[in-house]
């Protein structure tokens, strides 16, 4: 059986991070992508806002 290791990296002055996965067309192809991006959680918003 397989064992799940969990690392705590949370202090208490750190900043909160979130994993935001936005769907992008190619313009090329006409497809979809999807692209990850791990950023602080107060930029979360301006990020997803972006294109």
């Amino acid at each position: 059986m397989a064992k799940k290791t969990v690392a705590t990296l949370k202090k208490a002055d750190a900043k909160t991070f979130t994993k935001v996965i936005r769907m992008v067309k190619k313009s090329e192809t006409g497809g979809y992508s999807f692209v990850e991006q791990v950023v602080p959680s107060d930029e979360a918003d301006k990020t997803l806002a972006g294109k």
